[in-house]
């Protein structure tokens, strides 16, 4: 169990530690079971290891907190994926701290924009106020995404 006074430390993850590919596992696990078949956009960890992909884990102390990654589309366009925060660090400002250091990193980056995809349904309520929070937007769907009636596609300006 983690003590309140740990700080949150963001590094860059080489996909390698078994912490990680649990996290991303339960991730994409979860992305399977609420989404239709051809609706389901969660990366496996061989995808997430991709050259145009940095993904960060977020530790309290010797636990994984969370996780996300900033795939480059263009080279003034990025988007999110795999953002996943463990079950006992939701509401404690993983998401936020993450989001926060993508968002610096797509600045550095020069990217002009940010996009991501969720989805439309029940489940994906508190993943889109989250987005909305931080002043993302519904947009038509972007890369090589589709309108496939599931999937809800949101954007901002970096």
């Amino acid at each position: 169990m983690t003590r309140p006074d740990e700080a949150l430390t963001i590094r860059s993850d080489d996909l390698s530690g078994p912490e990680i590919a649990h996290l991303l596992a339960t991730h994409r696990n979860a992305a399977i079971e609420l989404s239709p078949e051809g609706a389901m956009h969660a990366f496996d960890l061989d995808a997430l290891k991709q050259s145009d992909i940095t993904l960060w884990s977020a530790w309290i102390g010797d636990e994984i907190a969370g996780c996300g990654a900033l795939r480059e589309i263009s080279s003034t366009h990025g988007e999110l994926k795999s953002m996943r925060t463990v079950g006992i660090h939701v509401r404690k400002g993983v998401a936020a701290a993450l989001l926060g250091h993508m968002m610096d990193v797509a600045r550095e980056r020069g990217y002009e924009r940010l996009s991501l995809e969720t989805g439309k349904t029940d489940d994906f309520v508190a993943a889109r106020a989250f987005y909305t929070r931080f002043g993302f937007q519904p947009c038509p769907p972007f890369g090589d995404y589709r309108d496939d009636g599931f999937s809800l596609c949101m954007t901002r300006l970096v």
